[in-house]
Parts: C-alpha cells; structure tokens; sequence
C-alpha cells in the first residue's frame, strides 16, 4: 500500500503530539513542523490541516500555531464517542475486512507484544495508530470512521499523559484479542472484545 508525503507527515506530527513531545499549549511555527516532520513544506501544510480539523493543533490569526492544551473533561467525552462507536466498527471489520488487511492487523499485534516485552510505550502508540488506520480502511461505514478518527488521537495523547509500563501489558492483551476476533472473522467476539478494550482504556 502506497502512502502519501502528506500522510507520512500526518503521522510524523500526529506520533509527536500524543507522545508529548509537541507539548501542549506550545506554540510553533510551520517550519519547526517542517523540521520536525522531516518532509517538505506542501505535505507539512497538508498535515496541519488534517491536525487542525482533528482538533489538535490550534490555527491562531496573527500568532501562529499552537498544540492543542489538554482539558480535564477530554477523557470522558473521547470515551463516551468510542464506547458507543467503535464495537460497532470492530464488528463490521470483522464481517468485510480483506485477507490482506487481516494479515496487517495480525502484523499490529505481533508489534504490540514486543513493545510489551521492551517496555516501549511509543512503540505501542505508534503501532496503535497503524491499528486504528487499518480499522478505517476495512471499515464500510465512513460515517463512524469520520467520528472516531480524531477522538481515537485525542484518546491516545490523554493515555500516553498517564501510562506505565505496568498497564501496558492489560492494554495490549485487549487489542489482541480484538484483531483474534476480527482475524477469525466473527463480527461479535470483535464487538464484544473492543467493549472490553474500551472499558478497561476509560479506567485508565
């Protein structure tokens, strides 16, 4: 599968947002997110785009732009989208996901246990965002793909602001059971399973 400059770009400066390295409430430049994003100035501008519809980077007029601050309710209201969105979505990846998109979420979960057995919580989220692209891909209904694409980055940005290590290996055990499910192709064990996944990720 062929991946644009502009989403390579997306996914440079989404992966520094969750994971705090783009602090939030820091105000930046588009050449630092160019320099950053280690892409040229056409597909850094494209990703900003993306990011400010998403809500995580800030367009201010006459000051620049700024990443977004983290506000107390933000959990709770991610939470209450995906709870009721993405068990369905895991079940209709189930029931229309090609072998081809199967196989790569069994790829997901194979990087998920390693990043479990270093420790490597970037790795994880980084490995998270490929499962969550996969899901948008095989997924036919685009409606609840377009809801749950920002809240699933908010979601991951509020996780890493609080996660160990210790809540690592819970969290991965969830996914993989998901992509079993949806890798066996049964539409309610997926459900089910991401209910599970969600419940235990709005405990955390």
């Amino acid at each position: 599968m062929q991946t644009s400059q502009s989403h390579l770009a997306y996914l440079a400066l989404e992966h520094l947002i969750v994971t705090l390295a783009l602090k939030p409430g820091a105000l930046v430049t588009e050449k630092q997110l160019i320099d950053m994003a280690g892409h040229g100035r056409t597909p850094v501008r494209e990703a900003i785009q993306k990011l400010a519809w998403q809500g995580l980077i800030l367009v201010k007029p006459r000051v620049g732009l700024q990443i977004a601050e983290i506000a107390p309710e933000d959990h709770g209201n991610v939470m209450q989208v995906r709870r009721e969105l993405e068990p369905i979505a895991a079940s209709l990846v189930a029931e229309h996901a090609t072998d081809e998109q199967r196989g790569r979420l069994g790829d997901c979960a194979q990087a998920m246990d390693e990043c479990a057995a270093a420790g490597d919580l970037a790795g994880f989220f980084a490995a998270d965002k490929a499962f969550d692209e996969i899901l948008e891909e095989a997924c036919p209904n685009g409606f609840i793909t377009a809801a749950l694409g920002p809240v699933q980055t908010h979601s991951r940005r509020l996780w890493y602001s609080t996660a160990n290590p210790e809540r690592l290996d819970r969290a991965i055990a969830l996914h993989v059971a998901v992509i079993q499910a949806i890798h066996r192709g049964k539409p309610d064990a997926a459900r089910a399973a991401m209910a599970m996944l969600i419940d235990y990720l709005a405990q955390t």
